[in-house]
């Protein structure tokens, strides 16, 4: 039986559960083959809350990636997300033994091993552990110091940690759906592997990812992940907003929001009416477009906030000259880009998958960046998390070369 390249990502949302299948083209392009999607289950706050209705949903979406390629999915990359997620920047420096031999690629990872490590309590993890930049001696950074002289090497890292119940949780949903989980990737920085472009990282640029019940950031400076976040808002609380208001069921809200929301109001929205499936007697009825974008604009305005505070906490607020790039299924409200540029005074634009072919036409839109960008880990086969979920500090069994050759064993063609 032939072998397959082909490798496997799934993400878990608090609305959707989406599995993809890719290749690499010829031209090292991400090459879509095929995708499933299956309503979520069992997720509250982007974490697992019911394991079984959970790995039913992914069982779900995983089927249908399966009919959809004529592949069998053994193992996949696995997004995360959720409040419990933090990080922090760390830096380590290492003494090179002689200085007259130039730096090699073994020095550059003991600096980063270095900066790697931190303090964290027993009920946490370390998910990712991700090369920021280079000193040598203290002089300017540099962007590799393999072949350079000196004497010290300093490393900045980016480290995100997690809470170990909810990785354990998050991996043993994903394996009782029959998959083997080969790396835990966050999901923040998914999307922006899936969105941006190489002059938006360098220049600098904040992905903000609205998810369901969660909306999360990914900031670059200078060319490298520099903050992530996670905040406690996302698209489902305009459905709820809209639900509650208008007193009409979850699903109409959620229809109406997708089909006629607005992030902003304007004369030619506030012009048309729109029918609505309510509750009571009169089981229909008929409301303002721009009374619905008054509700959704109020709540947007309130998650772009929270990320205007962030961004400014952590103080990148006015180091972002690319802006935000806005993905997830609640950047699709019309407005939003032009809602976001007013609130925060940068420049905004709405980011669908980058990068990929094949079967483009079913993932070209905000919603699938994250899965995208999954796959793009998966497929260059250094998904940069340092530990992945279960692997052992220094065995080499779990570095580099296992996780390829287990991607690549990720598939048995039907």
């Amino acid at each position: 039986m032939k072998k397959s390249n082909a490798i496997a990502a799934i993400d878990i949302g608090s609305t959707k559960v989406t599995a993809l299948v890719a290749d690499v083209n010829e031209y090292g392009q991400a090459r879509v083959l095929g995708v499933g999607v299956a309503p979520a289950a069992g997720l509250s706050r982007g974490v697992i809350d019911n394991i079984q209705s959970a790995r039913d949903a992914v069982a779900t979406a995983v089927e249908k990636a399966e009919q959809s390629c004529g592949m069998r999915i053994l193992s996949g990359a696995v997004g995360i997300a959720g409040g419990h997620l933090s990080s922090q920047n760390n830096r380590g420096i290492v003494a090179i033994a002689d200085r007259t031999e130039p730096i090699t690629a073994d020095d550059r990872a003991r600096a980063i091993e270095v900066a790697g490590q931190i303090s964290i309590p027993t009920n946490r993890q370390i998910l990712h552990v991700i090369p920021r930049g280079y000193w040598i001696e203290g002089t300017d950074p540099v962007s590799d110091p393999v072949g350079m002289y000196g004497a010290r090497l300093d490393a900045e890292t980016h480290i995100v940690t997690g809470a170990v119940s909810a990785v354990q949780n998050l991996t043993k949903c994903v394996e009782d759906a029959g998959i083997q989980v080969d790396e835990i990737v966050l999901g923040s920085l998914a999307a922006a592997t899936g969105s941006l472009t190489t002059e938006e990282r360098a220049q600098g640029v904040a992905a903000v990812d609205i998810g369901g019940s969660t909306t999360s950031i990914c900031v670059y400076d200078e060319g490298s992940v520099a903050h992530t976040a996670t905040l406690s808002l996302g698209g489902a609380h305009l459905t709820q907003d809209l639900a509650r208001l208008l007193r009409c069921p979850w699903e109409s809200a959620e229809r109406l929001k997708c089909e006629h929301g607005s992030a902003m109001t304007t004369d030619e929205v506030g012009s048309v009416d729109v029918e609505v499936r309510a509750f009571g007697t009169n089981s229909r009825k008929r409301v303002s477009a721009g009374h619905v974008a008054e509700i959704l604009q109020a709540r947007t305005e309130e998650i772009l906030e929270m990320v205007a505070i962030e961004l400014k906490r952590a103080g990148y607020l006015d180091r972002l000259a690319a802006g935000l790039v806005l993905t997830g299924g609640t950047s699709l409200l019309r407005g939003i880009d032009e809602l976001a540029e007013h609130r925060l005074d940068l420049p905004a634009r709405v980011g669908s998958p980058r990068g990929c072919t094949g079967l483009t036409d079913l993932i070209a839109t905000p919603a699938y960046t994250t899965v995208v960008g999954l796959a793009k880990h998966a497929l260059r086969g250094t998904a940069p998390s340092a530990r992945p979920a279960g692997a052992r500090k220094n065995d080499p069994e779990n570095g580099f070369f296992r996780r390829v050759a287990a991607f690549g064993r990720a598939f048995i063609p039907q």
